[in-house]
């Protein structure tokens, strides 16, 4: 069942939307997870994908625009990261983009939701415009999948900010969130600490070294970052032997054994046993996997973080005492030496396995849980149709909008990396003529 554009859900003590993006795997992860749980206390759970509810496939034009931004030039990245967390958000054309969205997932949502939930900053934006507009008259709740809060994760009119420790709290505080609540992060149950039989068997079930100690490097689903200079780092430094998960990026992992890094793997299904093999974990962009770590009682190093949110999250970690950010080279190996085996380590495992101390019933699924039963409608935010323009909804506008800023990205990256040859590569994915086509068409139907 769907409902009208014009039309509210009406209020029900069983039934949560989540409203993810595919972009890389952490926020998929995190909006899996708290499914799973709410399930678990008889609620129904629906699932969308922001980049589906986008015109014309803008949402995927974006996202590959974005991946191709990471991998080929992580300075352009950087640059729009630190512009937009300066003036609190993104730009008109990132707006146009979210609202061409709004009708789409107000249609999506089942008549009968009583609380949406968004674990991804651009459906923040558009389920808080719903809100302010009054389109929307149940909870949003926004899950902070990071350590880091950018302004874009704060949204106007949204009701709740659920955040993992008191660092990401009070920085979405400070960017103007009203109700912040800290609640812990989540995380599969299997991400737990292991004996020494479990350890022992994970070993050999990926063929390691059974003695040696050894450094987990992550680099997201993408395997974006320097990856291959920080893996013959770990190895050169003589502290760790490094185990490399690649996620997708199959180039990488041939890279990586073409410069005599015995143990590269790619997607990983069994993180957990993984994660009970090694000794340490490094990353560099604090995601999903990063709070996995933690709760499986794995230290975790920032090293060879990646720009914008890899920064911000490495930063945001080593407040929070829950991973040790390690900036120059020349304290790799002795922090690595300390994390395995010295008193650093013991400190790091306590401090992430802190973090999930609490009971269930102090999480964020059950605090959704508790806010979709209370039965208390929530209080109206201010109209706000009045201070926006309708026409920055008509899909024709956003379509151009879109189109501009996915070219500005591409001519950026273009201009200094591979200009011909990566120019190409993206024109494949913006695919302007289909954008211009549908441009006055109505709707259309792991690791990190």
């Amino acid at each position: 069942m769907v409902v009208s554009p014009g039309r509210v859900p009406v209020a029900h003590p069983d039934r949560v939307a989540i409203v993810s993006a595919s972009v890389g795997a952490g926020h998929d992860g995190a909006a899996a997870e708290l499914q799973r749980r709410l399930t678990a206390e008889g609620i129904a759970v629906d699932r969308y994908d922001l980049l589906d509810l986008l015109p014309a496939r803008l949402g995927r034009t974006a996202r590959d625009a974005y991946h191709l931004m990471l991998a080929r030039a992580p300075w352009l990245y950087q640059r729009i990261y630190s512009s937009t967390e300066r003036v609190g958000g993104g730009g008109r054309g990132a707006r146009a983009l979210l609202r061409s969205a709004e009708n789409r997932v107000l249609k999506a949502l089942h008549p009968q939701t009583g609380a949406v939930v968004s674990t991804y900053p651009g459906a923040s934006r558009v389920l808080g415009n719903l809100r302010l507009d009054g389109r929307l008259r149940i909870p949003v709740l926004t899950y902070l999948t990071d350590f880091s809060v950018h302004p874009l994760w704060v949204a106007d009119g949204v009701d709740i900010h659920l955040a993992a420790h008191a660092v990401p709290a009070a920085q979405a505080r400070a960017a103007g969130a009203k109700d912040v609540r800290v609640r812990g992060p989540v995380a599969d149950p299997r991400f737990r600490p292991c004996d020494t039989r479990q350890r022992i068997l994970a070993r050999m079930a990926f063929g390691l070294p059974a003695t040696a100690p050894l450094a987990l490097l992550v680099a997201g689903s993408w395997g974006v970052g320097p990856v291959r200079q920080v893996a013959r780092e770990l190895r050169d430094c003589g502290a760790v032997v490094p185990v490399v998960v690649c996620g997708r990026n199959k180039t990488l992992a041939a890279q990586l054994r073409a410069d005599g890094i015995e143990h590269v793997h790619g997607w990983v299904e069994d993180m957990p046993a993984l994660m009970h093999a090694a000794d340490v974990l490094v990353q560099n962009a604090g995601g999903l996997t990063t709070l996995e770590s933690f709760s499986a009682g794995l230290p975790v190093v920032s090293y060879g973080c990646i720009p914008g949110h890899g920064l911000t999250n490495a930063d945001a970690l080593d407040e929070a005492g829950a991973a040790v950010w390690v900036r120059d080279r020349a304290q790799l190996k002795d922090v690595l030496n300390n994390l395995v085996n010295g008193p650093l380590g013991l400190r790091q495992r306590a401090a992430g396995l802190a973090l999930f101390a609490d009971s269930p019933d102090a999480g964020p699924a059950a605090e959704i849980a508790r806010v979709l039963r209370s039965g208390q409608p929530p209080v109206a935010p201010p109209p706000a149709a009045r201070r926006r323009l309708r026409a920055r909804r008509l899909a024709a506008t956003t379509a151009v909008a879109c189109a501009v800023w996915a070219c500005a990205v591409a001519t950026g990256v273009a201009t200094s990396y591979q200009g011909p040859t990566l120019m190409h590569a993206l024109s494949q994915h913006l695919d302007l003529d289909l954008v211009s086509s549908h441009a006055g068409h109505g709707p259309e139907g792991h690791h990190s």
